[in-house]
């Protein structure tokens, strides 16, 4: 009887033990998320801020066939694109400097027709999340089940959220689609279309948001106007009626009223 109650603290004791460690064990087995970078990536450059802040997985690679592209490109005809390629280099340079971020040169071979598809078989070869800046290629990864980091995306989804009902100034830069719709843009480069703004291209307007419209591109904003269009007074420097908005508010006076004012000068 005492060995039967011996061999079960025994093993009450191992799976104590066994239980203790298992998260340990789990810790230990898991893999680092690595963040394979192609040439867009390089070229864009803000990778370098992002990896400075800590909001980079702290593996990077690039693969040995991005470096051959971007030398390639470094050496052409093409003055535009030997300046983009010399400063894609560079950032790998500066990301290999980066403490924050350990950065390794991929030379996994993978077979395929362009560089897309190599990065795509890449990824999923060796498990890493694709960071790029290109729409169709970021379209692909994601079709081939494959994570992708898109600094563009970030950005827009970083950008201050208009509410409907809210007001502000925009200056009309160009027409709109549709009659009398004028466009402009916010601070940080959201597009705005205006109903009834489009004689007012060059001017600054109040206007209040009405609805929001999210696009492939970022979100799109719908407002209205809400005030008449000012100018200023050269004569006093302060804001005056436009010349339009004067003519429209003399249409508006009754005729009864004017017929008055006449007789008025008649009598006297």
């Amino acid at each position: 009887m005492l060995e039967i109650v011996q061999t079960v603290v025994i093993l009450a004791i191992g799976i104590l033990v066994l239980i203790k460690e298992l998260p340990q064990m789990k810790v230990g087995r898991s893999k680092e998320r690595i963040a394979l970078l192609d040439s867009c990536a390089l070229i864009d450059g803000r990778i370098v801020e992002l990896a400075r802040l800590g909001f980079m997985p702290f593996d990077l690679a690039v693969p040995e066939f991005v470096i051959a592209e971007l030398q390639f490109l470094a050496d052409g005809t093409d003055a535009h694109k030997r300046e983009r390629a010399r400063f894609g280099l560079e950032v790998v340079q500066q990301l290999q400097q980066e403490p924050s971020v350990n950065v390794k040169i991929e030379r996994t071979k993978v077979q395929a027709k362009n560089t897309d598809d190599k990065l795509v078989r890449l990824a999923k070869k060796i498990e890493a999340d694709l960071y790029t800046t290109d729409f169709n290629l970021n379209q692909v990864a994601s079709i081939e089940g494959v994570r992708v980091l898109n600094v563009n995306e970030l950005s827009h989804a970083l950008r201050p959220i208009a509410l409907p009902g809210e007001t502000f100034e925009v200056k009309i830069l160009q027409a709109g689609s549709n009659r009398d719709q004028g466009v402009g843009y916010l601070e940080d480069g959201t597009m705005i279309v205006i109903d009834n703004a489009r004689r007012d291209m060059g001017k600054k307007v109040r206007v209040r948001v009405t609805r929001t419209h999210q696009t492939v591109a970022g979100k799109m904003l719908f407002a209205q106007k809400v005030s008449e269009v000012t100018t200023p007074d050269h004569r006093t420097g302060d804001a005056q009626p436009d010349r339009d908005s004067r003519i429209r508010s003399v249409e508006r006076q009754p005729r009864r009223d004017l017929r008055q004012t006449r007789d008025q000068r008649i009598t006297k």
